[in-house]
């Protein structure tokens, strides 16, 4: 078994929490597969060693498996929705220590603008004229506690009221019980009657106080800022893939990686009866 040395590595708590959200192994599924030769843990590790440290795939510690060097083992590029998933467990006893409820009903959506690095392809970069940043744009919708929901990635050109129609509709998708999303002055005009009529959504906007300056903590929309600085603790949560879904896939497993890490601390225990039907592509 591979000793486990680095800062990245998952603690005992952490893959407790991460390993019955992973997909059931393909040798045990109706259709069948080979059986999986390096231990699933392992693997997790090796992506967090990039996500944290920005190295390349070739570039990771021999002690790694080969197939996480070569970046094409199972877990490097899940769909969004499994990778989703393992962000927004709500266990019942970090429920209970916040006094929340495990399923979230209002969130709040924000976008944040990165410098793309010189590998993203055109077709997936733009310029933000706002914050002049030439790069792309992720759009984050979190639950009350910063737990990430919905993670999508643009070029930094889109508005984000445009943008935030497909972020919406993936959201009434995969959380039904949403009601209400708070969010900033630029999603508001057309897109809260959009939401409305179309989603069923209620959006509310939280402007900024007048006659101030500086840094000032909103109500409500705190939450999200407080999650897209958490990301960016991770070095790879800066912008080098070519195509949009890597990059999705990296930023959500730098949210994953924070927020296993605080649900660990905290003693919380996995609440999912059984793992996912979803499976890795």
């Amino acid at each position: 078994m591979r000793q486990r040395r680095y800062p990245s590595d998952t603690t005992n708590a952490e893959w407790a929490l991460l390993e019955p959200l992973l997909p059931e192994p393909a040798c045990e599924t109706s259709r069948g597969g080979p059986p999986e030769k390096r231990p699933r843990r392992d693997i997790v590790d090796a992506i967090r060693y990039v996500v944290d440290t920005d190295c390349k795939w070739p570039a990771l510690p021999a002690d790694f498996p080969p197939c996480a060097r070569s970046g094409g083992s199972w877990p490097a590029g899940p769909p969004p929705g499994s990778s989703a998933r393992s962000v927004t467990i709500s266990p019942a006893r970090y429920a209970v220590t916040w006094a929340k409820s495990p399923r979230a009903v209002a969130t709040m959506i924000d976008s944040q603008s990165v410098k793309a690095a010189e590998t993203v392809s055109r077709a997936t970069r733009g310029y933000d004229a706002g914050k002049k940043i030439n790069g792309g744009k992720r759009h984050l919708v979190v639950d009350t506690r910063g737990l990430p929901l919905v993670v999508m990635v643009t070029p930094a050109d889109l508005h984000d009221a445009a943008a935030a129609k497909e972020v919406l509709f993936r959201l009434r998708l995969m959380h039904p019980e949403i009601t209400i999303v708070w969010t900033d002055s630029a999603y508001a005009g057309k897109l809260v009657d959009w939401a409305k009529q179309h989603l069923n959504l209620t959006i509310k906007p939280v402007s900024r106080p007048k006659d101030t300056s500086g840094f000032v903590v909103l109500p409500r929309r705190w939450a999200v800022e407080r999650s897209l600085a958490w990301m960016m603790h991770a070095r790879r949560a800066l912008d080098y893939e070519r195509l949009i879904q890597p990059s999705e896939t990296l930023i959500t497993w730098a949210a994953i990686t924070r927020m296993t890490s605080r649900l660990a601390r905290k003693g919380a225990t996995p609440s999912w009866p059984r793992k996912p039907a979803l499976a890795f592509g």
